[in-house]
């Protein structure tokens, strides 16, 4: 239960964070793509190293950066494939 707390006081502080720091650039739809990805990997991360500890945390924090990489690889190839065909 004392786990569940922790987890919903620090993810909900982290998402809030970026949420309102989302909420003070342009354009607005900033707020929700930084309210989310970002806050929720950093809550998961400090949680992890406080459970598993800091060698597991930083083996998934890799996994999360080449996850990150093959995204922004996927997204670049896809824009590319909709303003080329005009879709």
């Amino acid at each position: 239960m004392k786990e569940l707390f922790i987890r919903f006081v620090v993810g909900g502080t982290v998402v809030s964070f970026f949420a309102v720091f989302g909420d003070l650039l342009k354009p607005k739809s900033f707020a929700g793509f930084l309210g989310a990805a970002p806050s929720v990997a950093l809550a998961r991360r400090s949680l992890t190293v406080l459970k598993d500890g800091k060698a597991y945390a930083q083996t998934e924090a890799r996994s999360m950066i080449v996850g990150a990489i093959a995204f922004v690889i996927y997204a670049l190839c896809v824009s590319r494939l909709l303003v080329r065909h005009k879709l």
